[in-house]
């Protein structure tokens, strides 16, 4: 099986090169649904829409430790369309395309994405207060 082990400060790049694609063409956004993630990002989404938040103009400041991006803020999806539980979040750059999905949990090391709870109410403000990406080092 190949081995690639890449350093902190690669891995650091990387991470900076990778949330950069959120910003382009403005804006970016997180849509959230509650259907199975497909199994790639260039796949078709499933489920149903039950959220859309906006990143800022900058989505994430450059890393400061090796690997971890912090977003800055997000706005809210203060109308959401639909109900049902979260499962996985679609994140597309300001000019829509997709950047990567992840899944969506309640707990900090049990998802890529945390929220206090995972069943969004249509009409029911959600927000984030915190998103935080770490890249793997592969190390």
């Amino acid at each position: 099986m190949p081995t690639l082990i890449i350093t902190n400060a690669s891995q650091q790049a990387a991470n900076d090169a990778f949330t950069a694609l959120i910003d382009v063409g403005g804006a970016g956004t997180i849509s959230i649904y509650d259907g199975i993630m497909p199994a790639d990002p260039d796949d078709a989404i499933t489920g149903n829409l039950l959220a859309v938040l906006t990143f800022s103009a900058t989505a994430f400041n450059p890393t400061t430790t090796a690997g971890d991006a912090e977003a800055n803020a997000i706005t809210d999806d203060s109308n959401p369309p639909a109900t049902g539980t979260a499962n996985y979040a679609r994140i597309r750059s300001g000019a829509g395309d997709t950047v990567f999905d992840c899944d969506v949990g309640e707990a900090v090391d049990e998802a890529t994405m945390t929220l206090i709870s995972k069943d969004i109410a249509a009409g029911v403000p959600i927000g984030l207060t915190a998103f935080i990406l770490t890249l793997p080092s592969g190390a």
